[in-house]
């Protein structure tokens, strides 16, 4: 598989899965191997995915079987709310805490965060240009000024050159287990089990649903988080109904504030009294 080109992630899903299989039936008997598959309670989704790690195997041992036809159910995003991302990001500490606002300033998946390189960064234009996961398309992603000095204090610290990596050798695998680390340790120490369900995506999940609202174009938005199709980007379309955030308003009277506003990332709601009301998520 790495000969052909896959990726580790994709490496090690079917190395787990055949793994799992295998205690169950014979990899030798494909027969048996669907029988197990087709009885177990999981989503036809799993299903699915098991299916193609075992057809990885029987392409390599050229092994005849005829592969059952699972579609993955459609599911609607959930999304976790903008406070407890928060909290988990002051809970993390200094280190974990850049990549988690990183996570929920840009969007960028694991995998893609834990293999920026020092030069991938822009710190005069603040943005990032991420090496994109998943065959996707690449991109350009704008960062804020908060993030942007964080960035720029631990390249200066540390003493990076630009083909260092940002952050180590910390892999997606490992910035996912210290997540959960932080996070459980939280949900513990607040006695709330819901925040034990927030995943370390649901950053990624909260960008996506931020930029459609503040930009209202879901081809932008879909080129921001590196999707090749712009249906994937519109299944956060259904998110944009949630009204529990809070907003910073602010007024214009001459063109030229509106448009400082309009630049700052601020829309347009209402005019009254000659005075233009303009609104933008915190």
């Amino acid at each position: 598989m790495k000969a052909d080109g896959k990726s580790d992630y994709s490496i090690k899903f079917t190395r787990k899965s055949l793994t799992y299989i295998q205690k169950h039936a014979p990899l030798t008997q494909p027969e048996a191997v669907k029988a197990f598959i087709a009885t177990l309670n999981v989503t036809t989704g799993y299903k699915k995915n098991l299916c193609t790690a075992y057809n990885q195997y029987c392409n390599f041992t050229q092994t005849q079987w005829n592969k059952p036809r699972y579609e993955q159910e459609a599911k609607n995003i959930a999304l976790a709310p903008k406070e407890k991302l928060l909290m988990i990001i002051a809970e993390a500490g200094k280190q974990l805490g850049i990549r988690l606002q990183m996570s929920m300033e840009t969007g960028l998946r694991p995998v893609e965060l834990c293999r920026l390189k020092v030069k991938d960064i822009d710190l005069d234009h603040k943005t990032v240009n991420p090496t994109t996961a998943k065959g996707g398309n690449p991109r350009t992603v704008p960062l804020s000024a908060s993030l942007t000095a964080k960035l720029e204090e631990r390249i200066l610290t540390k003493n990076l050159n630009p083909d260092d990596n940002l952050f180590g050798y910390m892999t997606s695998d490992q910035y996912g287990c210290a997540y959960r680390k932080v996070r459980d340790r939280l949900a513990k120490k607040l006695k709330d089990p819901t925040i034990k369900k927030i995943r370390l995506y649901d950053y990624r999940h909260y960008f996506c649903t931020k930029k459609l609202y503040d930009i209202n174009n879901p081809y932008t938005v879909m080129v921001l988080m590196g999707h090749k199709k712009l249906t994937t980007t519109q299944r956060y379309m259904h998110l944009l109904n949630y009204t529990d955030e809070e907003y910073t308003v602010a007024g214009a009277t001459t063109a030229k504030e509106a448009t400082k506003l309009i630049e700052a990332g601020f829309q347009y709601t209402t005019t009254i009294e000659g005075i233009q009301l303009f609104r933008k998520r915190k």
